[in-house]
């Protein structure tokens, strides 16, 4: 069971990293930056690939 928490509180944990980062672009004007919403784009398909990573070889059935 801690493993299960302390993996939830680190998925929240990446994505309170990555909105901070997102917060961070300020807008310049001209065309919309969306490099911060990118960002969570690639965290959130990173930890999605991290889990089936884990799904395949790492957990017991």
């Amino acid at each position: 069971m801690s493993r299960k928490v302390w993996g939830i509180i680190g998925a929240c944990g990446s994505v309170l990293l990555s909105a901070s980062l997102v917060l961070a672009n300020e807008p310049k004007g001209g065309a919309p930056d969306y490099s911060g919403v990118t960002g969570i784009y690639y965290t959130i398909i990173g930890l999605i690939l991290a889990y089936g990573v884990y799904d395949t070889f790492f957990k017991k059935s």
